[in-house]
C-alpha cells in the first residue's frame, strides 16, 4: 500500500495531470487523422519533452502510444483507411458494418474492446512488477547483452519476406551509432576530419528524418481525396453489453497483446493476426470474418491496445527497447540520466508503478473523450494531406533546430528524410535502423563491460540467465533458417510442377497435332485412290 501511495503521490502533481489530459486528447487527435501516426507525433514531440521531468515527458508520450490507437479506429471504420497501421485489421470487420449502417455499433464496440485491451495489459503489468521486481537484478552486462542481441535478431526475423533488408538496415543502424568519439577511449571513429562528425549522428535527428519528415514527403507527394462522412447518431455505450457476450475473444485478445508486446521486435501486427485467427478458428460463425464480424474487431482492437503497456516491460527492466516508439521513450530516460534497468526495479518501483497507473488512468480519460466527441473527430479525417505534410515538415525542422541550434542537424535530418522517403516508396522497413542504432549502442557498451570478466568464449554463457538466452538466440536462429528451407523448398516444388505441367499441356499439344495431321493425311490418300479409277476410265 505504500508503494500504491507513493504512486499516487507522484501523478497528483499538476504538470502530470495535464500531461495525462495533452497525451490522451492529443493521441486520439493524431490516431484519427490518416497519415501522421504515433511515430511522426512522437517524434515531433521529443526534443520539447527533455525540458520535462522524466514521469511526465513519458506520460505524454505514453498517452499518445496509447490512445493512437483509439483513434485510428474512426477513420478505419468510416472510410476504410486506417489512421495508423496498427488499424489495418479494424477495416476488415469495421468498414463492411459502416456499408451496412452500423457505423455507430462498430465504434462503439472497437472503444470497448479497446478499453478492455489497455486495462487488461496495466492489470496483467501491476500484477508482474513484483516479479520482474525480483528477475530485474540477475541481468548484468552479460545477459544484457544476450537480451539485445536477441532483441535485433527478433526484428530481423519479424520482417519475413525481407529478413535480409531488414538485416542490412539493422546493420546501417549499427553503423550509425558508431560514428564520432567511441564512449571509452574517445578515439575518433569514421569521421574523415570533419568537424560536424565529431559529436556523432544523434539518433533524434535520424528518427525526426526517417518518420516525420520523410512521411511529409510522402504526403506532398500524394493527391488529396475529397471524403464525405455521415453523422453518427445515438449513445455509443452498447458496445460494452456486446463486448460481455464475448468475454472468451476479448481475453484471447488481450493475451496475445500482453505476450506479444513483451517480446522485441514483435508487436502489434503479431499480436492482431494471432489473436484474429485465432478467434476466427474458435467462432461459432467463422464465415462472417471479413464481413463484419463482431469477433474480428474485438480481436483486432483488443489486441492492439494491450501493446503499449507490455512493450514497456523490456524497456523499463533491461533498457531495451522492443520498437521505434519504445526507442524514443528510451532518450527521454538518457537525457534526465535516469538509466532503465534491473536499478529501476530496484530503487525506484514508486517510479514504475506511477506509470503504470498513469497508463490505467490514460485509457480512463480516452474513452470518456470519445464518447462525447467522436462526431468532431470525424470530421479531422477531411484533412487535405498536402496541408499535414507542410505542418509536419515545418515542425520537424523546428523540433530539429531546437536540439542544438544546429543547422548541420537539419541538414542531416533531411538527408535521412529523403532516405525514409525512398524505403517507404520501395516498402522496405524504416524501424531496423533506429532499432539499430539504439541496441548497437548498448551491445557496445555492455560488450565492454562483460569482455573485462570473461577469460573464455564459454565464460559468456556460464551464468543461467545468459544460458537460457544463448539457447533461445540458437533457437530463433535455427527455426528461421528452417522456415526459410522449407519456402525455398515449396517454391522449387511449385515451380517444378508448373514446368512439368507446361510440358505436358505441350507436349499434349504435340501430340494432337501429330494426330490430325496423321489423319488429314489418311484422308488425302484415300481420297486419291478414290479418285485414281475414274481419272482412268475417262483416259
Amino acid at each position: 500500500m505504500e508503494l500504491l501511495a507513493d504512486a499516487i503521490a507522484i501523478l497528483s502533481r499538476w504538470d502530470v495531470i495535464a500531461a495525462l489530459l495533452v497525451g490522451s486528447v492529443g493521441g486520439v487527435i493524431i490516431g484519427a487523422i490518416p497519415g501522421v501516426g504515433p511515430a511522426v507525433a512522437i517524434a515531433i514531440l521529443l526534443p520539447a519533452t527533455f525540458s520535462m521531468d522524466p514521469i511526465v515527458g513519458l506520460t505524454v508520450l505514453l498517452g499518445i502510444y496509447g490512445s493512437s490507437m483509439y483513434g485510428g479506429a474512426i477513420p478505419a471504420i468510416l472510410i476504410n483507411t486506417p489512421g495508423t497501421a496498427v488499424n489495418a485489421l479494424t477495416t476488415y470487420e469495421g468498414f463492411p458494418m459502416t456499408l451496412r449502417g452500423e457505423a455507430r455499433r462498430a465504434l462503439s464496440l472497437a472503444y470497448s474492446a479497446s478499453f478492455f485491451g489497455g486495462v487488461f495489459s496495466v492489470i496483467c503489468l501491476i500484477l508482474l512488477a513484483p516479479v520482474l521486481a525480483r528477475i530485474a537484478p540477475m541481468f548484468g552486462s552479460r545477459e544484457i547483452f544476450l537480451a539485445a542481441l536477441l532483441g535485433i535478431i527478433l526484428v530481423i526475423v519479424a520482417h519475413r519476406g525481407q529478413t535480409l533488408i531488414a538485416a542490412m538496415l539493422a546493420c546501417l543502424g549499427i553503423f550509425i551509432n558508431t560514428i564520432g568519439l567511441e564512449p571509452v577511449k574517445y578515439t575518433k571513429r569514421y569521421t574523415f576530419d570533419q568537424a560536424w562528425l565529431s559529436g556523432g549522428i544523434d539518433l533524434i535527428v535520424v528518427v525526426l528524418g526517417l518518420f516525420a519528415i520523410s512521411q511529409a514527403f510522402f504526403l506532398l507527394n500524394g493527391e488529396d481525396e475529397k471524403i464525405r462522412l455521415a453523422r453518427i447518431r445515438g449513445g455509443l455505450f452498447q458496445g460494452f453489453r456486446e463486448l460481455a457476450r464475448h468475454p472468451r475473444v476479448a481475453a484471447i485478445s488481450g493475451s496475445f497483446g500482453v505476450m506479444m508486446g513483451m517480446i522485441p521486435g514483435v508487436g502489434e501486427f503479431t499480436a492482431q493476426f494471432m489473436s484474429y485467427t485465432v478467434a476466427q478458428r474458435t467462432s461459432k460463425n467463422p464465415h462472417t470474418f471479413g464481413h463484419g464480424s463482431s469477433e474480428g474487431l474485438i480481436a483486432s482492437e483488443a489486441s492492439n491496445n494491450a501493446v503499449p503497456g507490455a512493450a514497456m516491460i523490456p524497456l523499463l527492466a533491461l533498457g531495451i527497447p522492443g520498437e521505434a516508439l519504445t526507442a524514443m521513450m528510451l532518450s527521454v530516460f538518457y537525457v534526465h540520466n535516469v538509466v532503465p534497468g534491473p536499478g529501476l526495479f530496484q530503487f525506484q518501483m514508486d517510479f514504475i508503478m506511477a506509470l503504470y497507473l498513469a497508463l490505467l488512468i490514460l485509457n480512463v480519460l480516452v474513452l470518456a473523450f470519445l464518447l462525447v466527441s467522436t462526431n468532431q473527430l470525424v470530421k479531422l479525417v477531411k484533412i487535405p494531406n498536402r496541408f499535414l505534410g507542410v505542418c509536419i515538415l515545418t515542425l520537424s525542422f523546428v523540433g530539429v533546430y531546437s536540439l542544438r541550434n544546429s543547422a548541420t542537424d537539419c541538414a542531416i535530418a533531411a538527408g535521412f528524410g529523403v532516405v525514409g522517403f525512398i524505403l517507404r516508396r520501395l516498402n522496405w522497413p524504416i524501424v531496423p535502423i533506429i532499432l539499430g542504432m539504439v541496441l548497437g549502442g548498448i551491445m557496445e557498451v555492455k560488450l565492454r563491460a562483460a569482455m573485462s570478466r570473461v577469460k573464455e568464449p564459454f565464460d559468456f554463457i556460464e551464468r543461467p540467465v545468459a544460458f537460457i538466452l544463448f539457447v533461445i538466440i540458437v533457437l530463433v536462429l535455427a527455426s528461421h533458417i528452417r522456415r526459410v528451407w522449407q519456402e525455398s523448398k515449396s517454391r522449387k516444388e511449385k515451380t517444378w510442377s508448373t514446368k512439368r505441367a507446361s510440358t505436358s499441356f505441350v507436349g499434349a499439344l504435340s501430340r494432337r497435332r501429330n494426330f490430325l495431321l496423321k489423319a488429314r493425311g489418311r484422308k488425302v490418300r484415300a481420297s486419291r485412290s478414290m479418285l485414281s479409277p475414274l481419272s482412268t476410265d475417262k483416259s
